[in-house]
C-alpha cells in the first residue's frame, strides 16, 4: 500500500519531507501538493525514474512533463538559448502557476521531453513543493497525480483513489488552492503562445510582456524514433505540452446533450436531472 504522510503547510515537519526526499532521491514516486493541482514527482534528471511516472499514470510515452524547481537558477543548467523576456517573466509569475516551455539542455533526459528539444520548467508556489524540491536536491519531474485522462486531483484524497498501491509515497497537504493545471507557455518562437490555459490568464500575460497568441494546434512536426536509456520514444506526431492530448481530465461519468431554447431546454434538464436523482435513490 501507499503511505501517506500529512503535513500542515501551516507548520510543517520537516522530517516528513525528508523522509519523502529521500524517496525521490531513491528513484520512488512520491505525490505532492501544489499551488495549481497535486503532483507525481521523480528525479527529472533520472530516466530510469522518471518511466515509472508514465508506468503508474498509464501515461503514453509522447505526453511530455514538468520538471518543478525551487530556485530560478537551476532554469539556466536545465535550458539553452534564454530569451532576454524570462527574468521579467519570472519576476513577476514566479512562483506561481506559470510552465515556461524553453529549448532544452543536454541535462534533460529524452524520456521527459517526450523527445523533443524542448523542456517545460516552473517554480511552484507552495511551501511544501519547494521544500521537498530543495530536500531532493534535484529538479522533480511531475505531471498531475492521477491515472492518465482523469480529471486533475486537488486533494491527497483524489490521488488516493487513483493510484493507491500505485506509489510510494502521498504527501498530504490540504486543498490545492488553484485548482487548474498551470498556464503553459511557449517562449521558443518569435512570438510568444499559450500551449495550455490555466491559472495564469492570457490577460495578464499580455500586460507584462506584450501580444501572446493562444495556439490549440496540438502536435509538433513528425520526429524518427528515439531511444533514451532503453526506453523507446515512438515514431508519431508528439505532443507539445501536458494538457494537449486529444483524450484528457476525462470524469467517469456520461454525459447528455440536452437540445432545445430557454424554458424548454430547462425543463429537459430538470427532468433530467429529477430521474438521476430517482435513480441514485
Amino acid at each position: 500500500m501507499t503511505e501517506i504522510l500529512k503535513i500542515n503547510l501551516e507548520n510543517m515537519d520537516l522530517s516528513k519531507i525528508r523522509k519523502a526526499a529521500k524517496i525521490i532521491k531513491e528513484g520512488g514516486l512520491v505525490a505532492f501538493p501544489t499551488e495549481t493541482v497535486y503532483g507525481l514527482g521523480v528525479d527529472a534528471l533520472s530516466p530510469q525514474a522518471v518511466v515509472k511516472i508514465f508506468e503508474a499514470k498509464n501515461r503514453p510515452l509522447n505526453d511530455p512533463l514538468i520538471v518543478h524547481i525551487s530556485e530560478r537558477e537551476v532554469l539556466f543548467k536545465l535550458a539553452k538559448d534564454i530569451p532576454d523576456i524570462v527574468s521579467k517573466i519570472t519576476d513577476e509569475f514566479w512562483p506561481g502557476p506559470l510552465t515556461l516551455v524553453l529549448k532544452k539542455s543536454d541535462i534533460i533526459p529524452d524520456i521527459v521531453t517526450a523527445g523533443l528539444d524542448t523542456v517545460a520548467i516552473r517554480m511552484p508556489a507552495n511551501e511544501i513543493a519547494l521544500t521537498l524540491i530543495r530536500e531532493s536536491k534535484t529538479p522533480i519531474a511531475a505531471p498531475s497525480a492521477n491515472l492518465f485522462g482523469r480529471p486533475s486531483p486537488v486533494t491527497a484524497q483524489h490521488v488516493i483513489d487513483d493510484l493507491n498501491g500505485r506509489i510510494d509515497l502521498i504527501i498530504d497537504g490540504g486543498k490545492s488552492l488553484v485548482g487548474v493545471e498551470s498556464t503553459v507557455l511557449d517562449l521558443t518562437q518569435e512570438v510568444s503562445s499559450i500551449l495550455r490555459p490555466g491559472g495564469v490568464s492570457i490577460e495578464r500575460l499580455n500586460e507584462i510582456i506584450g501580444t501572446v497568441n493562444s495556439v490549440r494546434n496540438t502536435k509538433a512536426s513528425r520526429r524518427n524514433n528515439r531511444i533514451s536509456n532503453g526506453v523507446k520514444i515512438h515514431k508519431q506526431d508528439k505532443i507539445l505540452s501536458p494538457g494537449m492530448y486529444p483524450h484528457h481530465y476525462s470524469p467517469k461519468a456520461k454525459v447528455v446533450l440536452v437540445e432545445g431554447n430557454g424554458k424548454t431546454q430547462v425543463e429537459r434538464v430538470r427532468n433530467l436531472a429529477s430521474r438521476f436523482d430517482l435513480q441514485r435513490c
